[in-house]
């Protein structure tokens, strides 16, 4: 067993560069999980950077599942349940990730005892570890629902918050610059001709709620299966979003110039981007299809001290 300072940050360093968690790293150094997790800060913030720009950026596609609250009630109508008549709080089910464009999928589910006992805090420690190593963060319903969720689990289960990150919401987007007749990500992906849901139920969360294995099962491969889809729409409306992440600050180009929502060198440049006071070069993407504008205005000196504008109200 490690003792001292030096050997255990050491020992730590070591598993940590060889792709271990923090859990496993904790029940090979028989030490707590909690202290793990305070060397590995310490150790990043003093030895690594977690944003290298000579790196492409780390984009985590996320999806979760939790289980449903269960209360007492005296009917079934227009009811209003008050907090006290909650028996058990909701809390993570399920989690499912992958990189952008990465072939690996990440997923865990709780086990059958963790169900009975309501814990989700081994689960929480994976998806943990990855949020807190991404530089972007994707998905459906993404900054209402499981970002929230997942922060209220993390401070519950004392987790600290990860290191900052940016979020694209594929809901908030497609609600932006699309009108279809329902955001259910199943739906828009049926119409768009893409990948969809894994066919199930209600039922489905009720087996999980007794801890049944099999079902356990079957909701990770239905949480995985939505990550996957989830990339496939992600990747159909990159091109339209105007307002995400700007990729060329997360890629060290030598002066390159590359596409602000998908980081491609393959560029056409066409027309021109007007503003109130400047005209900028526009153009397209050849990869996602972006359309994109140069930061500096176009205009000439002489252009600019000529140019007039309306009174402001």
């Amino acid at each position: 067993m490690i003792t001292s300072h030096s050997e255990r940050s050491t020992e730590i360093t070591r598993l940590l560069n060889a792709g271990l968690s923090a859990e496993q790293i904790a029940n090979k150094c028989e030490i707590k999980q909690s202290t793990v997790r305070r060397y590995i800060r310490f150790i990043k913030s003093r030895f690594l950077s977690k944003k290298e720009v000579t790196k492409n950026p780390k984009i985590l596609l996320l999806d979760i599942e939790t289980l449903p609250c269960l209360a007492t009630i005296w009917g079934i109508y227009e009811q209003r349940i008050p907090a006290e008549n909650i028996l058990r709080d909701w809390f993570i089910l399920s989690w499912s990730a992958k990189y952008l464009y990465s072939g690996k999928m990440m997923s865990d589910v709780l086990t059958s005892e963790e169900v009975i006992k309501n814990e989700d805090k081994r689960l929480l420690g994976g998806i943990w570890e990855l949020i807190n190593e991404s530089d972007i963060i994707i998905g459906q319903n993404l900054k209402k629902f499981d970002l929230r969720k997942l922060n209220a689990r993390f401070i519950i289960n004392k987790f600290p918050p990860p290191l900052p990150y940016q979020t694209i919401d594929t809901l908030t987007e497609c609600r932006k610059y699309f009108a279809f007749t329902s955001y259910k990500l199943d739906y828009i992906n049926k119409i768009l001709g893409l990948r969809r849901k894994v066919g199930t139920s209600y039922e489905l969360w009720l087996k999980c709620l007794t801890g049944d294995p099999e079902s356990l099962k079957q909701m990770e491969v239905y949480n995985r299966q939505d990550v996957l889809i989830l990339e496939d729409l992600y990747t159909t409306i990159r091109g339209w979003i105007k307002s995400g992440p700007n990729l060329g600050l997360y890629y060290d180009t030598d002066g390159a110039s590359v596409c602000p929502n998908c980081g491609s060198t393959s560029l056409e440049w066409k027309g021109y981007y007007y503003t109130g006071a400047g005209r900028f070069k526009s153009g397209r993407c050849n990869n996602c299809t972006a359309v994109f504008r140069s930061r500096y205005s176009d205009l000439s000196k002489e252009e600019k001290k000529s140019l007039l504008s309306t009174i402001a109200r």
